[in-house]
């Protein structure tokens, strides 16, 4: 599931050197950071926040009913949490 989260996020980020992948694995669910660079941000959120949706939708639909469930925040590279779900 983390390569789906790669593809999509590397379709819109430019600075695809700079992206980095933190995966948290909790008791029920699978958390999965994306930290990137202030320029890429909104490339990656989308207006009103319409990429970042539709990625969490396409996630949550490509993973098994059996499977922990994938929770996808995504941050600026200061550290500062800009969109969590």
């Amino acid at each position: 599931m983390l390569d789906l989260i790669k593809y999509i996020v590397e379709q819109f980020a430019e600075d695809k050197e700079n992206i980095e992948y933190i995966v948290v694995e909790k008791e029920r669910v699978i958390e999965v950071v994306v930290v990137l660079t202030p320029s890429d941000m909104g490339k990656v959120i989308g207006k009103q926040g319409k990429i970042a949706k539709a990625m969490r939708t396409i996630v949550r639909a490509a993973t098994p009913a059996s499977s922990k469930k994938y929770a996808i925040e995504i941050r600026e590279r200061d550290g500062e949490a800009v969109d969590a779900e």
